[in-house]
Formats: C-alpha cells, sequence, structure tokens
C-alpha cells in the first residue's frame, strides 16, 4: 500500500550554530526544556537554551531526570509538570531516551485522558496533538534521530521491556540539530549513537516499504557514516566530522521514519529490555548477522551487494564488523552479558517478543520464532 511520506516537521535548522534560530524565529510564552542528566548543564548548552528563549521574549522552566530507556514512570511526571506549567512549547535537548520521553510526555499533556502506557500503545491513531503545545527537538548526540522521526520507545515500569510506537502525529514541530551540542559526546557514545544511525540507513534500505525518496536519503546518510564516524570517535573535537555525523543521523532518520526498520532493531529493543545496554551497542552487534540472514532474500542482497561496492568491499556483513571492532564495539553480546545460563533461560521469550515487534513486520524475510532464536544466539556466541 503506497503510504504519504512526511520529511520533518515545519521548521528544520540544521548546521553550526543553529542553535541561534531559537533567539530569532521560535515563538513561545511558556516553554518547559526537558532534559536527562547532568551533561548539557555542565556544558553550557542548558543556560544557551534558556538565554536565546528569553531573548525572544519566553519564560522557562526545566524538567529533569530522563533515564536512559526511559520509563512510564517519569513520563507521567513530565506529563504532570506540563499540566502545572501549562507550556505552549514542549523542549526536548538532549539524545534519543529524553526526546522519546518528551514526545510521550507531550501526548499526555494534551489528552490527559491517555494515563497509561498501554492506553497510549493501543490508541491507533493517536488523537490530534498541539491543541496545548508544539514541540521542539535539539539532539544532543547523532544517532537516533528522533528529532525527525515519529517514533518512541518507552520502557514498562514493571517488566522492563521496551515498547514502541509510531505515528505521524508525534512528529516533532521544529528541530535544530547543531553539531556544536554533540561536541561533548564521550568516544564511546559517539561510536553507539552512530552505529544506531548506520543501522538505521540500512534497515530502511532493505525495508519492504522502501522507495525512490527514502532509498537516496539512507544510501547518502549511510555512506557519510561510514566515512566519518571514525573520524568523529578518535577526535571528538574534529567539527568537520561532527557536523557530518549530526547531519548523515538526521538524514537516516528521514529515511527509516518514512518507510520502517527490521529485524535488527525488534531483536536490540528485545534484548535490552531484559538484559540493559545501550541501544546504539546492541544494534551494532546485531547488524552483520540481520544483514548475513536477509541476504536469503535476493532484492536485499542485491541492495547490500550494491551499496557494499558504493564504500568499496565486496562483503558488507564483514565491513560492519570491522568497523564495529575500529570505534570499540565488541563482536558477541556475550562480551557484555556474560551470564550464558541467563541469556539462554529467556531465548525462547526473547524470539517470541522480537517477532511480535513492529519493525518485524517491514523487513525482508520474517523469521519465525525457532530462527529469531536460532539468529540471537548466534548473535550471543559470536
Amino acid at each position: 500500500m503506497m503510504r504519504p511520506m512526511k520529511l520533518a516537521g515545519s521548521e528544520l535548522m540544521f548546521g553550526k550554530g543553529s542553535l541561534e534560530y531559537i533567539k530569532t524565529s521560535v515563538y513561545c510564552k511558556r516553554a518547559i526544556i526537558v532534559i536527562g542528566g547532568k551533561s548539557v548543564e555542565k556544558n553550557g548548552t542548558l543556560a544557551k537554551v534558556e538565554e536565546y528563549f528569553h531573548a525572544n521574549g519566553a519564560q522557562t522552566t526545566v524538567f529533569k531526570g530522563v533515564e536512559p530507556d526511559p520509563h512510564f514512570a517519569t513520563v507521567k511526571a513530565g506529563a504532570s509538570v506540563m499540566a502545572e506549567w501549562q507550556p505552549d512549547l514542549i523542549c526536548a535537548l538532549g539524545g534519543g531516551s529524553v526526546m522519546d520521553a518528551a514526545k510521550t510526555m507531550w501526548v499526555m499533556y494534551e489528552h490527559p485522558e491517555l494515563d497509561t502506557l498501554d492506553k497510549i500503545l493501543s490508541t491507533k491513531p493517536l488523537p490530534k496533538l498541539r491543541a496545548k503545545a508544539r514541540f521542539m527537538c535539539i539532539p544532543s548526540t547523532s544517532g537516533t534521530a528522533s528529532e525527525v522521526s515519529r517514533s518512541v520507545v518507552i520502557s514498562d515500569d514493571e517488566t522492563g521491556h521496551k515498547h514502541g510506537l509510531g505515528d505521524m502525529e508525534m512528529m516533532p514541530d521544529i528541530a535544530i540539530v547543531d553539531p556544536l551540542v554533540s561536541c561533548s559526546m564521550p568516544a564511546h557514545v559517539t561510536a553507539e549513537t552512530g552505529m544506531d544511525a548506520l543501522t538505521h540507513a540500512i534497515e530502511a534500505l532493505v525495508s519492504n516499504r522502501a522507495n525512490y525518496v527514502s532509498n537516496i536519503l539512507a544510501i547518502a546518510a549511510a555512506k557519510d557514516i561510514v566515512t566519518w564516524l571514525p573520524k568523529a570517535y578518535a577526535d571528538g573535537n574534529n567539527m568537520e566530522a561532527r557536523e557530518m555525523m549530526a547531519n548523515a543521523s538526521m538524514t537516516a532518520g528521514l529515511a527509516f521514519t518514512n518507510v520502517s526498520l527490521g529485524i535488527d532493531h525488534s531483536m536490540a529493543q528485545t534484548i535490552a529490555g531484559f538484559f540493559p545496554m545501550a541501544h546504539g551497542r546492541i544494534c551494532a552487534i546485531l547488524l552483520p548477522y540481520t544483514i548475513e540472514w536477509n541476504s536469503q532474500d535476493l532484492r536485499a542482497k542485491q541492495i547490500y551487494t550494491d551499496f557494499a561496492a558504493l564504500i568499496g568491499t565486496d562483503n558488507l556483513a564483514q565491513y560492519v564488523r570491522e568497523l564495529n571492532v575500529a570505534v570499540g564495539i565488541p563482536n558477541c553480546i556475550r562480551k557484555i552479558v556474560p551470564d550464558r545460563d541467563a541469556f539462554m533461560a529467556v531465548l525462547d521469550e526473547m524470539a517470541r517478543l522480537s517477532l511480535a515487534d513492529g519493525c518485524t513486520k517491514t523487513n525482508p524475510i520474517i523469521p519465525t520464532i525457532p530462527q529469531f532464536a536460532e539468529l540471537i544466539e548466534k548473535a550471543y556466541l559470536g
């Protein structure tokens, strides 16, 4: 079925210094800024964002404490602050977890009747937003592309399992992608988020919804990521590399939010719900295995072969393995989760949940539960 594409919200700003757009062009009366830990405070980004809002006549307040892999309890707490503060603009300043949590807070702020995670996940399509507030994202990492994405991933408070939801209504109105905001990322975060972006691009390429426009975006993003990620990883002060990674991550996001992803993300989201780990790290470990699995499909195999030729290799899976080594990412899950018995005890459940994940339906070939289990075990053992 043909689907309309949406390439970001109404305002997309990118490039060095683009944060100043707030001061000149983002009009609101009351802005709430949602952040995670202390990094955006320590590096002065939060103060600069508040300064720019104030210069444009807006009042600001800050909601702090969004954790990695945010839980619904955090979302509820943020929505409660919004209900009291009554902002007309919500600004997510941080990585993917902050942006995903803030989007979900926005849904609850606009529609207080959606007061449980189950209600939000089961309401399709989502009701209209923007009656109370517009939504803006300022990413501090180069990987998740939530600033141009219709998707969120939120963890269940009781089980810790991750649940994804996608709806074009959640596309941010304003995205400001300034590489200066990401320049303080430590090397391991640069690697993990960068490999997440590469996974977005490669999965979008072989998605069964892929199209002419999404392919142009995904190919350009993937080519730039394999070129510039090692440079950004080696030298975090290389502003050319930072800017190219910020732009490539955003571009990969424009592709995948329109054509969806595949089983790499299905498995990554599931496994990390049982054994907490950085999302980009598990995506990176799984990527060579999913490329090899999907190569059973002749269409996907040809796409991988054509892209591999563009970057000067004849084996894309092996290329990704070598790239992982170059940016300090292990080659198997066992190196992150050494307790083999604990991992194998939930293998079948992880396989079942991976099959049920929304990203699976756009994969070139859909594994059975036993095939998912075999694939996850292979990635575990290496």
